[in-house]
């Protein structure tokens, strides 16, 4: 397939996407501003007060960081498995792209872009808000900018695996619920693991959120309970195999050829 076909089957994945994003606004923006307004009231104003510093910082500064990244997981992998589920069983779309020349790594370029600018965009949003309530250190700009892009397209990535396998709309609904929800809130959002039994300690470092939140909190703060660099080790390794998954899903057609 030459590149400007390449070119322009990506850029109609990617047009799609956008447009939904943007026409539904009130749904795909609305609700994470409200959830993050009411969190930094709780764990701010309210809960933060009482708790006061943790790892030598206000409480509310700590959290900052783990509300984005909340906020960038969910709606990336939200956006992509249900566009990709849509495409796949209500629009009939993805059977299109399928039997045309359209490589998978250009569908899972597609897909997995528009994912990406929305979580980016809704974590620009809720880092705005959080402005509202306390103001943010910045220690490492490139470091927080390589986090905000690895977790809008690990996570992606997840949703688009999740949009393959889905045969219902529960299908979408039961991961985020029973997986996702888990693995991000003890993942470190509200607390450092160094506060955690040793056991506990150990257990978190096998959860792969953990080193999302970790390193990202880093960027603001300049401190994290793990090294830098494993953290960014951890999370290119998961990256090249949720590709090389998504690769073989779509390669093979499997669940996807009904």
């Amino acid at each position: 397939m030459p590149l400007k076909g390449l070119l322009i089957s990506f850029w109609t994945i990617v047009r799609k996407d956008l447009v939904r994003i943007f026409r539904i606004w009130p749904q795909t923006f609305l609700p994470s501003i409200v959830t993050s307004v009411l969190y930094f009231l709780i764990f701010g104003a309210f809960l933060g007060s009482r708790i006061g510093d943790l790892e030598g910082v206000p409480y509310i500064l700590f959290v900052v960081p783990g509300m984005v990244m909340l906020a960038i997981m969910m709606n990336a992998y939200n956006n992509v498995a249900f566009s990709f589920f849509s495409s796949k069983f209500f629009m009939r779309t993805i059977d299109e792209i399928l039997v045309s020349p359209t490589p998978p790594w250009v569908i899972i370029a597609g897909f997995v872009t528009g994912g990406v600018v929305r979580g980016i965009l809704i974590g620009l949003l809720v880092l705005l808000v959080s402005l509202i309530f306390t103001p943010l250190a910045l220690t490492n700009i490139l470091v927080i900018i390589a986090f905000f892009f690895l977790s809008s397209v690990i996570f992606s990535l997840a949703g688009l695996v999740n949009g393959v396998y889905a045969k219902s709309i529960d299908g979408i609904n039961i991961v985020p619920t029973f997986v996702l929800t888990p693995l991000i809130y003890l993942g470190g959002i509200f607390y450092s693991i160094n506060t955690l039994p040793g056991f506990w300690q150990i257990v978190s470092q096998f959860n792969p959120v953990f080193y999302l939140i970790d390193g990202f909190r880093y960027g603001f703060l300049g401190f994290s309970d793990v090294p830098l660099a494993l953290s960014l080790t951890v999370l290119v390794a998961l990256t090249a195999f949720l590709v090389g998954f998504a690769w073989y899903l779509l390669k093979t057609g499997l669940g996807l050829r009904q």
